[in-house]
């Protein structure tokens, strides 16, 4: 998630209360999840033995818990609450807006709206779209040319993140986007979630069949096919020309080479190499599970 403008790092500092440590004049270009950093965004860790991932990673500034030595060249801002205190940056700059309060929507005048559609604040959609009745496209939701998007699908909820805490589940705010590409086609009844701080992307010519549940952050490559009722884990990126035919069940912060095919109903829970088939739980590949198969039918045939 990028802010609309650089922010200096003492700003940031007053609206958490927080103490600096290091480069004082930083400035904060985004707010990012560790997966996700780049230079001049903010991250958090308020578990001692994940510091120095933060630390370590591209984030110029670390919102922390306790003092520790800061690298050259970053800020570190020590503050009680390091998780509540990024969930309160990310609300700040991504603050709730109800469906009925949209605002600045750019959809581009060849586009079909039809009744019943739903737009969220910030919303771009690009040219010769069609968008069927009472599909949902929440805020932040950038889309491209020839996109079709069929009744009922909702583009852009929340992610389903949350910190474990005692007795309970605190949510993250979700301060991600949705960007779906040139020609893609999502069927009815989709729902495709926002990134937590980053994206969630539908790559160019891609088709979804109807029923299908993209988690947050996850990435599809160019010209993936993928059949009804398959369910993707957050943060799991696939590439281009991948086909996952129906009730498939993938995995979150996996990887799926290019050009792979996932046979109905396998679930992946491991990294999958491009070009082959894969088939089962565990899902491997289509040829060894065949012959597994095989020997088990001979086993209890004797």
């Amino acid at each position: 998630m990028k802010f609309p403008e650089p922010i200096p790092v003492k700003e940031i500092a007053s609206m958490i209360d927080a103490k600096i440590i290091g480069d004082e004049n930083q400035l904060a270009l985004g707010i990012n999840e560790i997966h996700k950093v780049e230079e001049g965004d903010i991250n958090f860790s308020d578990v001692e033995k994940y510091f120095q991932k933060s630390l370590n990673s591209k984030a110029s500034i670390i919102i922390l818990n306790k003092e520790v030595a800061c690298p050259e060249g970053k800020t570190i801002l020590i503050c009680a609450d390091p998780f509540r205190a990024y969930d309160s940056i990310v609300q700040r700059f991504r603050p709730f807006a109800p469906l009925s309060n949209a605002q600045g929507a750019v959809v581009d005048p060849s586009t079909i709206i039809e009744p019943g559609v739903q737009i969220g604040t910030k919303v771009v959609i690009g040219a010769n779209c069609h968008i069927q009745a009472n599909a949902v496209i929440h805020d932040h939701v950038h889309i491209g040319n020839g996109v079709v998007i069929e009744s009922n699908a909702t583009i852009g909820c929340s992610a389903f993140y949350f910190k474990k805490e005692v007795g309970k589940y605190f949510p993250w705010t979700t301060g991600g986007r949705v960007i779906i590409k040139n020609d893609v086609q999502i069927g009815a009844g989709c729902t495709i979630a926002k990134g937590v701080s980053g994206d969630t992307i539908i790559g160019q010519g891609t088709k979804l069949d109807c029923q299908i549940h993209i988690g947050h952050g996850v990435e599809i490559g160019s010209n993936c096919l993928i059949a009804a009722q398959v369910g993707i884990g957050g943060k799991t990126i696939i590439e281009d020309e991948v086909v996952l035919y129906g009730q498939v069940g993938i995995a979150q912060n996996l990887h799926i080479g290019k050009g792979a095919i996932v046979l109905a109903k396998s679930g992946v829970s491991k990294n999958l190499a491009g070009g082959k088939a894969y088939f089962g739980y565990p899902a491997g590949e289509a040829r060894e599970k065949y012959k597994e198969l095989a020997k088990l039918r001979s086993i209890t045939s004797t």
